[in-house]
């Protein structure tokens, strides 16, 4: 198995991370390999840049021609959650066992309390306040046990750090001919160490780039991964906030508790004897430190909690800030998707540039639909307003040439009544005239003219 490690670590002795023996770093650490002979033990390269290596050959023969395996990945472990059932058992054996260490140093009821020894004082501190103390101790317990086997992962994590991901032997630059050895390098790495948050971040990049071959959609998805990975690690301090909320929190009940049957213990019936008011005084003064001993052992055990879980939680942000410094610096760096090539690689330039014109012109498309979508609605919403329109033109046409008939008749039958009217009376005349005219046909008439007289009626 090839690790690797900083120049700096060169002649350190270190464990291996697959087999945990204990083996030296090489003092020219990036030189030449191990002899033949020393082949069986790992090999180290160093963390920097790395030596130019020969590509693999490229041609359209069968004999270059490799079936690529049939690749389902593996298993992934929850990287920073432990089991909840294992570190719930330990905590509750923790617990019994610590208080059957601490129960033979119980002080005799009859003894002072500032006689008590170092040993009783911290008995009386976890019996006085048995169900609270009890709850707070498993609560502590619980979360140390936690905190522990996050440790481990921790620890696991670190040790993957040491593997050699992407050996320089395989190629300096990662491309489309040679990606599937990097994967099939890291499928046959150890199944306890392959199983890391670097280890399948790589993998899961790798194996995008090999079916898209396109750096930038690469490092989005790492960079989702990345968040994905800060948000687990976060989520698995929740259950470890509670505990640091609860235990001063039952500290603070077991207080009360012990508050309230000290108050209610107090007795003074007797005003005249002094010695009894003074002992029932002393009774409440004892229970009052009994109660404020809870208190302080929630404090103390919040505070014995609160400094390894945050340092631990700082180990797991660093450790997680160098699987993404790797990601960024080394991985990325050396995927060769052939947008960057000077001429040789005209079929990938197309091919990006054939992507782009396919993206514009399906966001053209897109937009100009919408567009004839809202023509058609407003074509539409106009020929019905134009339809009503009509409607209600055509309507108040009909109405009014209605309206203009009706008076129309009316006048004209008003109009022929009065000349009915009119020719019955000419008529009636005429006929008269008539008769007048047959008489003074028979008789003659005279006409006689008379001398007009002058003004006044005078001659």
């Amino acid at each position: 198995m090839s690790l690797k490690a900083e120049p700096e670590w060169a002649g350190k002795v270190v464990r291996c991370p697959g087999c945990n023996t204990k083996l030296q770093i090489p003092e020219n650490i990036g030189g030449a390999p191990p002899p033949a002979a020393e082949a069986s033990a790992p090999s180290f390269s160093s963390a920097a840049p790395l030596p130019d290596a020969a590509p693999p050959p490229i041609g359209g023969g069968l004999d270059n021609f490799v079936q690529k395996p049939d690749r389902l990945g593996w298993k992934e472990s929850d990287p920073t959650n432990p089991n909840g059932y294992l570190s719930f058992a330990i905590g509750v054996v923790l617990t019994i066992a610590w208080f059957g260490i601490v129960y033979p140093f119980q002080a005799p009821a009859a003894k002072a309390v500032a006689e008590y020894s170092s040993m009783e004082t911290i008995a009386n501190v976890f019996f006085k306040h048995f169900l609270i103390s009890f709850i707070n101790t498993m609560f502590f317990f619980w979360a140390a046990a936690i905190l522990y086997l996050k440790l481990g992962k921790l620890k696991h994590q670190r040790e993957a750090l040491f593997l050699d991901v992407l050996p320089a032997e395989l190629g300096r630059e990662i491309n489309g001919q040679n990606v599937g050895s990097f994967i099939d390098h890291l499928y046959n790495m150890p199944t306890r160490l392959r199983d890391s948050l670097m280890v399948n971040r790589i993998r899961k990049a790798l194996e995008l780039f090999e079916v898209r071959q396109n750096t930038p959609d690469v490092g989005s998805m790492m960079s989702s991964q990345s968040s994905i990975d800060g948000a687990r690690i976060g989520g698995s301090y929740i259950m470890l906030k509670a505990f640091l909320w609860a235990i001063p929190l039952m500290g603070f009940i077991g207080t009360v508790i012990g508050l309230s049957h000290a108050i209610g213990g107090m007795s003074f019936a007797n005003m005249d004897d002094v010695s009894a008011i003074v002992g029932s005084i002393s009774a409440v003064t004892s229970g009052l430190g009994t109660a404020f001993d809870a208190t302080l052992l929630g404090l103390v055990l919040a505070v014995f909690l609160n400094f390894p879980m945050n340092a631990l939680a700082k180990n797991e942000d660093e450790m997680l800030n160098e699987i993404d410094a790797f990601c960024n610096e080394v991985l990325l760096p050396r995927l060769n998707d052939g947008a960057g090539a000077g001429g040789g690689d005209v079929a990938a330039i197309a091919d990006s540039v054939m992507r782009g014109l396919a993206g514009a012109q399906k966001e053209f498309l897109v937009d100009l639909n919408e567009l004839s979508k809202r023509m058609n609605e407003y074509a539409a919403n106009l020929d019905k307003r134009s339809d009503a329109f009509q409607q209600v033109v055509t309507k108040e046409f009909i109405n009014n040439t209605t309206q203009m008939r009706t008076e129309m008749q009316e006048s004209l039958k008003d109009s022929l009544k009065v000349v009915s009217q009119y020719m019955g009376a000419l008529e009636t005349g005429v006929r008269g005239l008539n008769t007048v005219l047959k008489e003074l046909g028979e008789k003659q008439v005279i006409v006689q003219q008379v001398k007009k007289k002058g003004w006044f009626g005078r001659d």
